[in-house]
């Protein structure tokens, strides 16, 4: 059973609801490009983290919980209501420290920077998802299966701390009074997702904000937040969205003359250089951005409707992906998700008027006509 793959329709009927909300509200906190795009990089990270590699990181748990546990809970008397606290609070300790090192390390960064690009924020947002985090964040957690917690509460309460950051993604939800001293809420969390020089690197926290409290991390929110990244992707592309700064840092690293700098690169903050660490957005350009956001829209009504139609069958061939995995043979599983991937690229393609979008698109269509032929 997969808990994400289950709450796609609440979290589209979410996303609606906040956009009616918006609009009695009279403010435009989406861009149907920038949320096409959030989407398209959810779907395709669906695919590639949970349809293609998902199985693998479960068997990796499961083999370290069998072979290398400490102990067993059951025999330790810790009863299930108690293991399932450890579960929770346990995956929400280690999200700390590993979103926490995803900012501060620049190899980390690369594969977590994906959900921060967007310079909108909204419950799409919290959609935008990278491919390979699941990778890196796998080490830390097999600390749970060493420690003795069963494969099934680990799943679980990953899901449950996925699930209980949807909803913080969001500008139309003020402070919540005594809760904000606890639980991460959309005011922290917006500070963690702009780029104001006295908000970066704050607000780790994925259910709890006691982590940054105690660790030194926090920071309230005050100035109104500028969000997305300090050096902008200027792209809707889930595939450059996910290998652009691997792209960045191999440059970087080429360019040092000293091999240590070379090497160390890639464990550095993501600012680092060997003469000084760079800060967040200047003042001057700070507020210029909230205005300019990168929104090239080159398309017709008739294009954006053909858009948002594609959204919905990618949406519905994501769900039956992840629904049918453990069932479908490797080949069509692998078919299904190029095309499905290629779909969210061609998006971005067509709003950005890229020329290659239609005839990648034509193929496209072609070919999920052919596999859907195949089921029939």
């Amino acid at each position: 059973m997969n808990l994400i793959a289950l709450a796609i329709p609440a979290f589209l009927v979410l996303i609606a609801v906040e956009v009616l909300v918006a609009k009695a509200r009279r403010r435009q906190v989406y861009r149907l490009n920038d949320a096409v795009s959030d989407l398209g990089c959810g779907l395709s990270s669906q695919i590639v983290s949970s349809v293609l590699t998902g199985a693998l990181r479960t068997a990796v748990y499961i083999w370290v919980f069998a072979n290398f546990r400490l102990w067993d809970l059951d025999a330790l008397g810790i009863g299930v209501a108690w293991q399932w606290v450890f579960g929770i609070v346990g995956v929400d300790f280690l999200y700390y420290w590993w979103h926490r090192g995803s900012h501060e390390i620049n190899l980390l960064w690369a594969a977590h920077v994906v959900h921060h690009h967007s310079e909108d924020y909204n419950l799409a947002v919290a959609l935008r998802q990278a491919w390979f985090t699941g990778f890196t964040a796998l080490p830390l957690f097999l600390l749970l299966g060493v420690l003795g917690l069963p494969p099934h509460i680990y799943l679980v309460s990953k899901a449950v701390s996925s699930l209980y950051q949807f909803w913080i993604h969001t500008e139309l939800i003020d402070r919540l009074g005594p809760l904000e001293w606890i639980i991460n809420t959309p005011s922290h969390h917006r500070v963690h997702h702009a780029v104001n020089d006295e908000y970066l690197d704050r607000n780790y926290g994925g259910i709890l904000i006691l982590w940054d409290r105690l660790f030194g991390t926090f920071e309230a929110e005050r100035a109104p937040p500028v969000y997305g990244t300090t050096k902008l992707l200027r792209s809707f592309s889930p595939i450059w969205a996910n290998f652009h700064h691997f792209f960045d840092v191999a440059e970087r690293s080429r360019a040092f003359p000293r091999l240590r700098d070379r090497v160390w690169v890639w464990f550095a903050h993501p600012a680092w250089s060997p003469t000084e660490r760079g800060s967040g957005v200047p003042p001057e350009q700070l507020w210029w951005r909230r205005d300019h956001k990168f929104s090239p829209d080159k398309t017709s009504a008739w294009v954006k409707a053909y858009i948002v139609l594609q959204l919905l069958a990618a949406i519905y061939a994501t769900s039956y992906l992840l629904g049918n995995v453990k069932t479908m043979t490797l080949e069509f599983a692998l078919i299904a998700s190029v095309l499905v991937v290629a779909a969210t690229a061609v998006w971005g393609g067509l709003f950005e008027g890229k020329r290659w979008a239609w005839p990648v698109e034509a193929i496209r269509v072609a070919g999920s006509a052919a596999l859907v032929s195949t089921l029939l």
